[in-house]
């Protein structure tokens, strides 16, 4: 049969996909409603989904299915086709295989569709198949890469060797325009790979603009270090920096919209001898966290954590490192907090995100409102539970140790190692030993451990050192490199964690003043407390990190 006269109904009804009388009732469906597809009727009335409707097409068409993931795409390739024309057909081109451009349809039987993009690539074509969704994300993801590419170049040829006065206004300065256009291509593009951050780094003869993903920093693109003063000036008026100040540091931050969701991101200028450097922190892009039930934690953390939130007052400390996920596990145990009748108020410096029915203070130093004023300005507004965005100081430890005293749950971050020796930076910070020992409910210290790509991840046998961290196993697994995770052979990360829950054992040996050692030694006892390194190591050996983030991990914490 000629397949311009394939009936997709027969075809899922052949393979056993759909019933006879499904396809009858699609078929009235579609005599009073003739713009719809009789696919897109099956799949709007659950009759089928689109794995079957795509397993049926590749048998009876003989048409390969398209894994996004594990393909790569070509971007100039995909802009063989304009994206209008593309997402009103959902069809990509991915990339040239022997002299024919691969092009990923999701209706393979819209053959007008498909003649009408032949016509435009004027190019032999190989017809393969994907899903909706899956093409929809590529094509987006390939123009953000080209919108930014095109931005630079634009930025870089309309760049001038005596551009000297910075214009005020940017943004409706025509001959800087691309300037605009190429930082806002810069921040959809790192918006939708998942960076945390973006970093702006002038030096003798480029700009180089780079995105930590995963927590490492991946090179994109470089373009004219002419552009410096100009990106400079520009991402100034965004963040209400002074545009005529470059000798000094400065930070601020600036909310913008991508695709309808408003974003925080914090900034941060250091002059440097090449011009001033910018790192930009996506703050409401919050870490994607495993298990987010049980806020990213294992079973046995996550059963600890719960008895900690039930305490009616004291103090919980979140410590790590910057960039471990410290904010997203605060806000994670404050949600869980909102839907009791209590008063939650917070302070940070910025207010990430913003939460209902919480009365969030943002510090704004110059205007006086720091943490420890702040803090002290709170206590009278009758809050139940209080966030301290970080303790910075040994005031505002003192004013928050004291909250947590007087009948309050109070939430906060610190910069240590691990979970015990939070305490001894208390003491440091010139915090009395009894006040510690009396506030002080739970601390959690956490790291983002790097996973291995699944795509390229590979069993060896482990060397003799690799043996001595890990005893008695005789293979381990690392990531080759690939496409999908940029050649780092991870992708994603997960959440470890290890949480001290303070009982009265702990207390006595707080107010004593007990060596430090004898608190990490009880707490290791009976199974209280489940160390970072022994976590990292028990996903060394199911496979989940390599031995290469056990030791750097090891190295960082003991």
């Amino acid at each position: 049969m000629d397949q311009k006269h394939i009936r997709i109904g027969d075809i899922l009804v052949n393979q056993g996909h759909l019933t006879e009388n499904q396809l009858d009732e699609a078929l009235a469906i579609q005599k009073k409603d003739k713009t719809k597809r009789i696919g897109e009727i099956l799949l709007d009335n659950n009759y089928i989904n689109e794995d079957s409707l795509l397993i049926a097409l590749s048998k009876r068409l003989n048409l390969e299915i398209v894994n996004f993931v594990q393909s790569p795409i070509d971007i100039n390739t995909v802009s063989m086709i304009p994206k209008s024309i593309s997402l009103k057909y959902l069809i990509v081109a991915t990339n040239i295989e022997g002299g024919r451009v691969i092009l990923v349809v999701n209706d393979p039987l819209d053959f007008f569709a498909i003649e009408d993009v032949k016509s435009l690539i004027n190019m032999p074509a190989e017809i393969k198949i994907g899903k909706k969704e899956e093409i929809i994300k590529a094509l987006n993801k390939a123009y953000a890469e080209l919108d930014s590419q095109n931005a630079a170049n634009i930025a870089n040829e309309s760049v001038d060797d005596k551009i000297g006065e910075i214009a005020q206004d940017l943004e409706t300065t025509n001959e800087l325009a691309p300037v605009v256009n190429l930082i806002n291509s810069i921040i959809i593009k790192g918006y939708n790979d998942g960076a945390s951050d973006i970093h702006i780094d002038p030096f003798e003869k480029t700009m180089l603009i780079r995105y930590r993903i995963d927590g490492l920093l991946i090179d994109n693109m470089n373009i004219d270090v002419k552009l410096a003063q100009n990106l400079s000036a520009r991402i100034k008026i965004m963040s209400g920096l002074d545009i005529a100040e470059s000798r000094t540091p400065q930070d601020g931050h600036f909310k913008i919209k991508i695709s309808g969701r408003e974003i925080n991101i914090r900034v941060s200028i250091m002059p440097t001898v090449f011009g001033e450097t910018i790192v930009m922190r996506y703050l409401t892009q919050m870490v994607k966290i495993d298990n987010v039930d049980s806020f990213g934690m294992n079973e046995f953390n996550y059963q600890k954590i719960s008895r900690i939130l039930r305490k009616p007052h004291g103090i919980i400390l979140i410590t790590g490192p910057t960039g471990s996920g410290k904010t997203t596990t605060l806000y994670m145990l404050i949600e869980s907090l909102i839907k009791k009748p209590i008063n939650i108020c917070t302070i940070e410096d910025p207010v990430e995100k913003n939460l209902e029915k919480v009365n969030q203070v943002q510090v704004n130093s110059q205007a006086g409102l720091t943490f420890e004023s702040g803090l002290r300005a709170m206590l009278r507004q009758d809050p139940d539970v209080i966030l301290v965005g970080e303790i910075r100081d040994g005031k505002t430890a003192e004013i928050a140790v004291t909250a947590a005293v007087t009948g309050h749950l109070v939430f906060s971050t610190l910069h240590t190692n691990d979970a015990v020796s939070t305490i001894t930076r208390l003491l440091d910070m010139d915090v009395q030993n009894y006040m510690i020992a009396n506030s002080i409910v739970g601390i959690v210290a956490q790291r983002l451990i790097k996973k291995i790509c699944p795509h390229c991840k590979e069993e060896y046998s482990p060397e003799a050192h690799e043996r001595d961290l890990v005893p008695g196993v005789t293979s381990l697994y690392r990531g080759k490199g690939c496409h999908n995770c940029d050649f780092t052979g991870y992708r994603g990360r997960v959440a470890v964690h290890e949480i001290l829950e303070v009982d009265a054992a702990i207390r006595h040996m707080i107010s004593q003043r007990e060596p430090i050692e004898n608190i990490y030694e009880y707490a290791s006892k009976e199974g209280r407390i489940v160390f970072i390194r022994d976590s990292v190591k028990q996903m060394v050996i199911d496979g989940i990190t390599s031995i290469d983030e056990l030791i750097e991990h090891i190295s960082i914490l003991y």
